[in-house]
């Protein structure tokens, strides 16, 4: 008899101890492989263009590309990878940022000890997980919505406009984004005259705002 073949999983977290731990838990069940790790979330959509596998379990606060905006791009460009957001993150608005982007499931690290298997099976089967945290209301609220949804417009900015954002957001000089980033001065600049030309913004203020607003920072 054929036995079906591994369930592909891919983590994302800055971590390492967390995803050792989650990759030792899910190397003992039977029918489960982890096939990457990623520590951030550029390195995650570079890997993604090399291993594409059937789900990425990633957390929402991650260097150089945050957890949602990586969601955003990932049901963007492979749409068939289901996604497992397991976070801290407690809050509503991080809650919504992550359904409204695409996530299959929404997961508290808290309560991954009980929940990691139910909510990998559960997406695994074309189903919405979210945490029992949240009130049952709001949950069938998204999982209807997430039901009728295509695949999600794509994003107006670049990476690299996505990364020259977060970094705005974050408070720091061109010239330090410039190092960062390993780019000239004169390169940020031009990137931050798209950035709002783009967004129809005039101002630094303008750009951190949007950048919390729709979950950059």
């Amino acid at each position: 008899m054929k036995k079906n073949p591994p369930y592909r999983i891919l983590l994302a977290d800055d971590h390492i101890l967390l995803r050792q731990g989650l990759k030792r838990i899910l190397a003992e069940t039977p029918n489960l492989q982890v096939v990457g790790e990623a520590g951030d979330g550029l390195e995650l959509l570079k890997i993604l263009k090399k291993e594409t596998p059937d789900m990425v379990i990633l957390d929402i606060s991650m260097p150089n590309l945050r957890g949602i905006e990586a969601t955003r791009e990932i049901k963007t460009f492979w749409p068939k990878v289901k996604i497992l957001i397991l976070t801290m993150h407690r809050d509503k608005e991080y809650f919504e940022q992550a359904m409204r982007v695409g996530a299959d499931g929404y997961l508290l690290k808290e309560a991954a000890d009980k929940e990691l298997f139910l909510a990998i099976e559960k997406i695994r089967e074309g189903k919405i997980f979210i945490s029992p945290f949240f009130s049952s209301e709001m949950a069938a609220d998204w999982i209807q919505i997430q039901r009728g949804r295509g695949t999600p417009e794509p994003d107006p900015l670049t990476l690299r406009e996505k990364e020259i954002l977060k970094l705005v957001a974050e408070g720091k000089t061109n010239r330090e984004i410039a190092n960062l980033l390993t780019i000239s001065v004169r390169t940020v600049e031009n990137h931050r005259a798209n950035l709002m030309k783009k967004l129809s913004l005039k101002k630094t203020p303008d750009l951190v705002k949007y950048a919390l607003r729709h979950g950059y920072a």
